[in-house]
């Protein structure tokens, strides 16, 4: 059975676009809903490898306003424009791209047929700043040279499963279902006391993904991480570059295996690697040796949680 919940990698590259990676950007999907995680530029070209159309996209989140985090977003606005979108699109970011954001929307798609809404984020605050039935998005503070956060996607429970054996072998009518998922039970004709507990399995267990874009090695970060499956953290540099960590604020591939260990997380993927590593085996080296379950991202890649 096919996962529900899915990050699809577009760019886990840095700053400087090479031949091997693209700037930051994903796809987080979870119960068919699509959020795309920062869009650099090329986010448009990754997302036609996908099979993620444009007009699944609900909302952008933005992590902050360095170039390889935002700048596809513009483009991204104006082909969904050329594409006829309807739907609100949605823009989860720093407050400060607001005004610039509206200054470009004016300057170079002034007859959008679909509204643009910008939910300003408060990057010092670990708070929820989106919600539904099914899932909530939470920002998590990060330090980084600029006003900087990541995201945590959290599915919501889930009703239990039905045992259709107890169903059909004391004929419940089918109309009964939904109550008893919603915690009731059921008293069959000859008084006989069915327990909701009798007449159904546990739901299946909730999953969260963490993304932490930008941010200079956080010891307390793990504390923000509980419960969470999968990680995405940047692993700039390996530690021959720790001095470039600590000017750039950025986090080594150990760094990130420290957050990932002492957060107790499942599954933690690397990414955003400076283009000075052509092969990025050093950096999963030094992550493994903290943390053994640390892996690559790579674009096209689609993690399942």
């Amino acid at each position: 059975m096919s996962s529900t919940f899915k990050v699809h990698i577009l760019g886990c590259g840095s700053a400087l676009p090479t031949l091997k990676h693209n700037a930051s950007c994903q796809i987080v999907e979870i119960r068919g809903k699509f959020m795309m995680v920062d869009c650099a530029e090329g986010a448009q070209t990754m997302l036609r490898h996908t099979h993620v159309h444009f007009s699944k996209l609900q909302s952008v989140f933005i992590s902050h306003l360095h170039g390889d985090h935002c700048f596809g977003l513009i483009g991204l606005i104006s082909t969904f424009g050329l594409l006829g979108r309807t739907n609100p699109l949605h823009v989860y970011a720093p407050v400060a791209l607001e005004k610039m954001l509206n200054e470009q929307i004016t300057m170079f798609c002034p007859h959008l047929s679909f509204e643009v809404e910008f939910h300003a984020v408060d990057t010092t605050k670990n708070a929820v700043i989106y919600e539904d039935k099914s899932m909530t998005v939470t920002s998590i503070p990060l330090e980084h040279r600029m006003p900087c956060c990541g995201f945590l996607f959290r599915e919501k429970p889930l009703l239990p499963h039905i045992r259709r054996d107890m169903i059909d072998a004391f004929n419940i009518p089918l109309s009964q279902i939904n109550n008893i998922k919603a915690g009731g039970g059921w008293t069959t004709e000859d008084g006989t006391v069915l327990e909701h507990e009798q007449l159904v399995t546990p739901a299946d267990p909730v999953k969260a993904y963490a993304y932490c874009s930008d941010t200079r090695y956080i010891p307390e970060l793990y504390q923000l991480l509980q419960d969470v499956n999968v990680l995405y953290h940047e692993s700039t540099y390996a530690n021959d570059q720790i001095e470039n960590a600590k000017k750039y604020c950025h986090s080594t591939a150990e760094q990130a295996a420290m957050v990932a260990r002492d957060a107790k997380v499942e599954r933690l993927y690397l990414g955003h690697y400076s283009s000075r590593y052509e092969d990025e085996t050093v950096l999963l080296n030094e992550a493994r040796a903290v943390f053994l379950e640390s892996f690559l991202s790579n674009e096209r890649m689609v993690i399942e949680l």
